[in-house]
């Protein structure tokens, strides 16, 4: 395996967008794109008219023009929507996706991952959470058909991706358990993706990309080494200082005064039974400072992995104004960020930065009305009547209920999606003409990113960062 020093990681909805990811891979490092949402930032770059012609190029590489043409008829708005104009919303994400949606998230993962690839011979990889399981079959399509090098999954337990990604790479048809709630003892339900029915009968051959499995454990990379189907080729060990989602302490969930959870020594991972399973790993949570690469190496790691130092760079997708605010927070030692354990519909701890005009203020929080439009973070479940439904803790308290969710389940919960698309300039406009509140998630070295700034500088580029890294 061509093993880089340093993973560029894949943050957000849009961060680690194909500017980043190609800055960094043409540094001779793995720069990685974000999967997450990605079929709804492809729309809504396409509404806002798509000035400099990126998305449209990659179009035209697109292997199946008609598929193209569909989704640019659709979306595509010359000169852009008009700034009070709301966001055509796209197909909510379920067990049996319709055409549009599965057209719409294939063409979206390729045109990142061609983006990010152009230009260069570089590695680019691609992220995405196994928590969100069903856009994951044509996500990693749409990815495979760019040539992905590397795909990482994290947010879960991503036993059955390896195989996948084996079936896809041979254009064969390839299913997927759905994790459903309230399901009986033995009942399965399954998602599923055939590239020959996608391609009307000509999917291609495609070479097979490598996968990293995101752990926090020696006991989860153990268990994915040696009981999932097919090859797990290395893993990205993460820490609880890392930013987005972390994993819960081991054991029942105790919370410091502040409310945050507490973390001890039995929540750090056991390098030397990673180490034993003779398959590459990088480190990852506080890792981007300089001389940490080296001490990762002393520890038997090949890299690091990356995230906060890039997230308020330059290139990553973060608006100016946000990373603007959180660079001359970190300047003034005024940073404040909270792991939130009620943020996340998902239920797995959230790191906040606490920014004014954020879902950080309970105010505006409190103030905004809940609406659950894209879904991308609902739990499925088993309705009374059979089937299954999709609900989400972060949507109206009263439509949560009446799908058998418990109310007090909702409390706190905030809408990742819709406040992570407007963290990179994508915000919804709401009736009110105002636009959806961000939210920023950084790991624990937001605090001390200004370390990358020269004197004379207000901002900083990812080369900055890969430079004083490697130094």
């Amino acid at each position: 395996m061509n093993s880089p020093q340093i993973i560029q990681g894949g943050m957000g909805i849009g961060v680690s967008n194909w500017k980043l990811a190609s800055a960094v891979s043409r540094l001779g490092q793995l720069g990685v794109v974000s999967g997450t949402a990605i079929d709804a930032v492809l729309a809504r770059r396409l509404q806002l008219g798509d000035l400099e012609g990126h998305v449209r190029r990659a179009f035209e590489a697109f292997p199946f023009p008609e598929i193209a043409g569909r989704i640019l008829d659709r979306y595509f708005i010359p000169g852009g929507k008009d700034a009070a104009q709301p966001y055509r919303g796209i197909p909510l994400h379920s067990e049996n996706d319709s055409r549009l949606a599965t057209e719409l998230t294939v063409l979206a993962n390729f045109t990142e991952v061609f983006l990010a690839k152009e230009g260069h011979q570089g590695l680019v990889g691609i992220n995405f959470l196994e928590k969100i399981q069903t856009s994951t079959l044509p996500s990693l399509y749409g990815a495979m058909l760019a040539g992905v090098a590397f795909v990482l999954m994290g947010a879960g337990i991503p036993r059955t991706i390896p195989g996948i990604l084996d079936q896809l790479a041979a254009s064969e048809a390839v299913t997927m358990r759905l994790d459903v709630e309230q399901a009986a003892a033995g009942e399965e339900f399954n998602l599923a993706f055939d590239p020959q029915a996608f391609c009307e009968g000509k999917a291609p051959i495609l070479q097979r990309p490598k996968f990293l499995a995101i752990v926090s454990s020696a006991t989860l990379a153990i268990s994915l080494a040696r009981k999932s189907i097919g090859q797990v080729d290395g893993f990205v060990v993460e820490g609880a200082t890392a930013g987005g989602h972390n994993a819960p302490p081991r054991g029942v969930m105790q919370l410091s005064p502040e409310g945050e959870p507490i973390y001890s020594e039995r929540d750090l991972p056991d390098l030397a039974k990673i180490k034993a399973l003779g398959l590459p790993f990088w480190l990852a949570g506080s890792f981007g400072i300089p001389g940490k690469l080296k001490e990762a190496l002393a520890l038997g790691a090949v890299g690091i992995q990356v995230g906060t130092p890039f997230a308020f760079c330059e290139e990553s997708g973060l608006t100016p104004e946000i990373k603007q605010q959180v660079i001359e927070k970190s300047l003034a030692g005024e940073v404040e960020l909270f792991t939130d354990p009620c943020a996340s519909p998902t239920g797995f701890p959230f790191k906040v930065v606490q920014v004014e005009g954020s879902l950080s203020d309970e105010s505006i929080y409190a103030a905004r009305e809940r609406i659950c439009d894209l879904g991308f973070l609902r739990q499925a479940y088993k309705k009374e009547e059979g089937g299954v439904g999709f609900r989400c803790s972060a949507a109206p308290v009263e439509r949560f209920v009446a799908q058998g969710g418990e109310a007090s389940a909702t409390e706190g919960r905030r809408c990742l999606c819709n406040s992570l698309l407007s963290s990179i300039g994508l915000g919804q406009v709401l009736t009110d003409g105002t636009t959806e509140p961000p939210i920023i998630t950084a790991g624990d070295q937001v605090k001390s990113i200004a370390h990358f700034l020269k004197p004379w500088q207000k901002t900083y580029s990812a080369k900055q960062v890969v430079d004083a890294l490697l130094a």
